[in-house]
């Protein structure tokens, strides 16, 4: 039963990256975490990082003909992050496929942000391996395309610790310091709490995330508040 189970996701898998593995196993390593034992997805994961960040990076290249390089670059990594890969991978049923050892499932590892993403970039690498660049890169303008699309008319604006860390450095100032000051809430669900502070003008703020990133930047947005005032 189990064998039919997997099947019927794998095959949904398929269906929403537009993508049909000729060799199943390709598929099933990807998504085989460390925990569950040997032929996990570790080397997969580090090729299709390589590959995403380089593909994702020609396409912003072409949809963005007068766009600066920095501006390329901080639109990049918006669509590359753990957070934007994690939600992608949500979408596709990854979690439900991943297979793992028995403490990882007790700590609801399947729901963990950084283990859908990875497994994610995982698929991307054995698409590659299996497929090439341009099956790759199906997937990804399948999956990214709609994504870069809604920002063909936005401005990209910088991420708040940048801004932070300019305007700090137009006035001369010494760059910020983040430090964490609490992790809450259950390991599939953690809450980082982090704290920004700025001494010499006597600035300290606070953001909570899902993410240490994420609490980083709601509190970089905090102390800009309070710098700004």
């Amino acid at each position: 039963m189990a064998g039919v189970i997997d099947k019927k996701l794998y095959n949904s898998l398929e269906r929403k990256l537009g993508y049909t593995f000729k060799d199943k196993n390709n598929l099933k390593k990807a998504l085989t975490h460390r925990s569950y034992g040997s032929g996990h997805n570790e080397r997969l994961e580090f090729l299709g990082d390589s590959v995403l960040n380089f593909l994702v990076a020609e396409m912003t290249f072409r949809f963005f003909e007068n766009m600066r390089e920095g501006d390329l670059s901080r639109l990049r990594s918006t669509l590359v992050n753990q957070d934007s890969l994690s939600q992608i991978g949500v979408k596709l049923g990854i979690q439900n496929c991943i297979k793992m050892g028995e403490g990882e499932k007790k700590s609801q590892g399947h729901q963990k942000p950084s283990i859908i993403a990875d497994s994610f970039e995982a698929i991307i690498g054995a698409v590659y391996l299996e497929g090439g660049v341009k099956s790759a890169k199906a997937v990804i303008e399948k999956l990214f395309k709609p994504l870069v699309l809604k920002r063909q008319s936005i401005h990209i604006e910088k991420d708040p610790k940048t801004t932070l860390q300019e305007l700090l450095q137009a006035k001369r100032h010494s760059l910020p310091r983040y430090s964490i000051d609490d992790i809450a809430g259950a390991a599939h669900s953690q809450i980082f709490r982090v704290k920004c502070q700025i001494p010499e003008l006597n600035i300290v703020a606070s953001g909570e995330g899902s993410s240490r990133r994420a609490a980083e930047q709601k509190a970089a947005i905090m102390a800009i508040k309070i710098f700004e005032k």
